[in-house]
């Protein structure tokens, strides 16, 4: 059964909430505010969900556009249109400069025209409401708070930021995970590789140097290291008396169960999206060099070929049968994505589990041919499980047609 989309936002419900907790008046009233506003927002979409018709096309133009602390977009004044010189408030070009690295990443490495495939335009609004401490995609356009300054900054400093929320859009136009459980962890796990990979993309960056942080540069501005979200380490983006522990986790064992309602995460969607996410970090830092090349491509390949209801399992068996077709039964790229998935506890239907402990020795075991013998015996293992899967849906195929 469809279900309408929740707005999609960058702070997740409990960091919100722990904001709600603060001792500050002014961070407690900015974090009251922001949920407001996002509930607010759920309306409007919820509203414009009723009514069909796509976004208009326009070759990826982007409008930037002042709402002057304001909440209602019917008020925002243009500031920066595509042809347009750059503006005096850099949350404008910040906001506009954000925009047109996700479009380019999209159409320089998967050839994508803008985040519908098919030209959409991007509209942005820069000081959204007062002190608002979120970053929203709501369906149409990308709207970006000024933060209330002390624990969170204004969120067009991050690049991550900006095109997590926009990749939620993606999402929409290709698999269009159902926000909720699994497949809602899914649709906030893809914004958070694409987010990561425009930025990777963008300094070039590879696998092993990025740094895999969601937002670091306006989560607690006047604490280092830390961030919204890591996927390098689920966990551990942040650990501090105000906000305690990341509550994210990194593999099965540790799945966070909550309901499915909207106190509930909608089945703690932005907690389990930790799991998934640590599966594409060690299929990215596996395969090696830039995780945009292989990785991305195929995780992108794989969200275009799932279904909106789709789990960890069935992704994760996406992925590797999408790495066989792309790289080669058995390639290195098929073994990084079966390690990966296998590491954090989600299994591929149909694997057994002796080619995951190959795989393990593989990546784990010191060098030299030993090394190299595992990994050539995990890959002899996996061509042959793929001829027995061919064989075995041919003579499906078969008795079928003797029906």
């Amino acid at each position: 059964m469809s279900r309408t989309r929740p707005i999609n936002c960058i702070v997740p419900p409990y960091i919100l909430e722990k904001l709600l907790d603060s001792e500050n008046t002014e961070v407690r009233k900015s974090a009251l505010d922001t949920l407001l506003v996002t509930a607010r927002l759920q309306g409007e979409r919820t509203v414009r969900a009723s009514f069909s018709g796509a976004a208009a096309p326009g070759d990826g133009r982007r409008t930037v556009f002042d709402c002057e602390q304001r909440e209602f977009l019917a008020d925002a004044v243009l500031v920066r249109p595509e042809d347009g010189p750059e503006a005096d408030d850099p949350s404008v070009n910040r906001a506009f400069d954000a925009l047109g690295l996700t479009r380019d990443f999209y159409k320089e490495v998967f050839q994508r025209n803008s985040i519908d495939g098919h030209g959409m335009r991007l509209d942005a609004y820069v000081h959204y409401g007062f002190q608002v401490n979120n970053a929203y995609w709501d369906g149409r356009q990308m709207l970006f708070g000024d933060g209330d300054g002390r624990e969170l900054g204004d969120l067009t400093k991050s690049q991550t930021v900006a095109s997590h929320e926009m990749a939620h859009g993606v999402t929409d136009h290709t698999a269009g995970f159902e926000y909720h459980n699994q497949s809602g962890a899914l649709n906030e796990s893809m914004s958070d590789v694409f987010g990561s990979l425009v930025e990777q993309w963008s300094l070039k960056q590879t696998a092993e140097e990025a740094d895999w942080l969601i937002g670091a540069e306006v989560w607690t501005p006047g604490i280092a290291g830390d961030a919204l979200r890591s996927m390098k380490n689920p966990g551990h983006a942040f650990d501090n008396p105000k906000f305690g522990k990341d509550p994210q986790p990194d593999r099965m064992s540790r799945f966070v169960h909550m309901p499915d309602n909207k106190p509930g995460d909608f089945g703690a969607v932005h907690y389990n999206s930790g799991i998934p996410n640590k599966a594409f970090y060690l299929t990215a830092v596996r395969i090696g060099e830039f995780a945009y090349g292989a990785a991305g491509t195929l995780w992108y390949e794989a969200l275009k070929a799932s279904s909106a209801e789709d789990g960890f399992q069935d992704f994760a068996g996406t992925t590797f049968h999408k790495a066989g077709e792309l790289f080669g039964a058995g390639s290195p790229e098929q073994s990084a994505v079966l390690s990966a998935w296998q590491e954090v506890e989600v299994p591929i239907t149909g694997v057994p589990t002796g080619v995951a402990r190959v795989r393990s020795f593989a990546v784990n075991g010191n060098g030299g041919a030993r090394r190299e013998d595992a990994a050539a015996a995990l890959n002899r293992q996996i061509g042959t499980l793929n001829d027995k899967v061919t064989g075995l849906a041919q003579e499906v195929a078969a008795l079928k047609g003797t029906r």
